[in-house]
């Protein structure tokens, strides 16, 4: 599946926007963490935190669009510099902020605005640009999987900061873990591999007026709605489900932990499915695989195996869905717009993200636990499914093998 990043420089593309995503993602998957201690230190509630984490959920998916535009036309490299930036400031300002609103602005704005700046829609664009057609499934997966590996590694780093050095201290260590990776964003992006790109290069009106008259394109913007509503809500909530069950920090911790090492696999796997198999299916596969397994948590014994072995079901699809959507996104519309065209179904995304992480706090406010929300969460997985089906997608031509 990896053959066709056979050459060295292809690897080193790659895996330089894969360290990048690795640090952005690694340390916004990681918020759910904090949840707890800040309701402690500061008594907001549940609730309102919640409600400042579904802010992040949106605002992330809001600016990919608009940072795949700023990457399309300018170059990627300013774009991802101050995203990073942007990322850190909000992470050390957290600590300072002791009202809802200043929540809103540090978590709900700065720090997501950061990491979304310095997200897929810019890094898979940019990668694809530099990439031959044959390597771009492969490298997508592999960029992806940067992600999942930083979740990996950030999420055990973080509940132990809070452990050793408390909540603020461990927002402080976070903000400087992200600056490590502006030195990776020159790799990435050598001066003057990115020309500037004027109008006259294309009207990005008309290409915007074309996909969102497409069906195809608007069924696939359903189908990840769901995956935003879905990981959002795990992501932001699964500390909270663990305590509910009677279960130590360290195994919401390590939950995440093992989703992220799962999606390795996974992600690796769907960028290598894509060059082989029509990627709508490989949707269908992934979201009707996540309705199976919440039924089979729901039914399961409370303990730490079960959280653990359903992190590992769940992280193999868990941002796998992210390289058979770029795939459909670049057969329909072609690279030149896929930063912002793809940045658009990031957003489709995050509305589910901002949904799934603010009436999760509802749910358990109201509740006391997240029954409904499981059963929500099951049957837009099965309707994600379904919707992916129609979605207009030639057969994968495959090449006759060498003899």
């Amino acid at each position: 599946m990896l053959r066709t990043l056979n050459q060295p420089g292809l690897w080193l593309i790659t895996l330089t926007a894969a360290g990048i995503l690795m640090v952005t993602m690694g340390v916004r998957q990681s918020t759910g963490l904090f949840v707890s201690p800040l309701n402690s230190a500061t008594g907001l509630g549940i609730t309102t935190i919640s409600f400042a984490l579904a802010i992040a959920q949106f605002t992330w998916g809001a600016v990919q669009p608009l940072a795949g535009a700023a990457a399309d036309r300018y170059g990627p490299g300013p774009v991802l510099a101050g995203g990073i930036l942007l990322l850190a400031l909000g992470s050390a300002l957290t600590p300072f902020m002791q009202s809802s609103f200043g929540l809103v602005v540090s978590l709900g704005l700065l720090s997501a605005m950061g990491s979304g700046a310095a997200s897929f829609s810019v890094l898979i664009g940019a990668a694809a640009q530099r990439l031959p057609l044959e390597a771009r499934g492969a490298a997508s997966g592999v960029v992806n999987a940067g992600g999942s590996f930083g979740q990996f590694v950030f999420a055990p780093i973080a509940q132990k900061l809070i452990q050793g050095v408390g909540w603020m201290g461990a927002m402080w260590g976070l903000a400087l873990l992200t600056l490590a990776a502006l030195p990776l964003v020159r790799k990435l992006v050598p001066p003057g591999s990115h020309p500037r790109h004027t109008a006259s290069d294309g009207s990005l009106r008309r290409a915007l007026g074309e996909a969102l008259r497409d069906r195809s394109y608007r069924l696939l913007h359903l189908g990840f709605f769901t995956c935003g509503f879905h990981i959002a809500f795990l992501v932001t909530h699964l500390p909270g489900e663990v305590a509910l069950c009677g279960l130590p920090a360290d195994v919401a911790s390590w939950s995440l932990a093992i989703i992220g090492l799962a999606n390795i696999a996974g992600s690796i796997y769907a960028g290598g499915c894509v060059a082989r198999y029509r990627s709508k299916h490989i949707l269908f596969w992934m979201y009707a695989s996540r309705a199976v397994l919440v039924a089979l948590y729901l039914m399961a014994p409370k303990t730490a195996m079960t959280f653990y072995l359903f992190a590992a079901g769940l992280g193999f699809t868990w941002l796998a869905t992210v390289p058979p959507t770029a795939a459909i996104v670049g057969k329909l519309f072609g690279v030149r717009h896929l930063g912002t065209l793809f940045g658009l179904t990031l957003l489709s995304h995050q509305i589910g993200g901002f949904l799934g992480a603010w009436l999760g706090g509802i749910a358990v406010s109201l509740q006391g636990d997240y029954t409904w929300m499981w059963y929500a969460d099951m049957a837009l997985a099965a309707a994600a499914a379904l919707v992916n089906l129609p979605i207009r997608e030639a057969p994968v031509a495959v090449a006759p093998a060498a003899a």
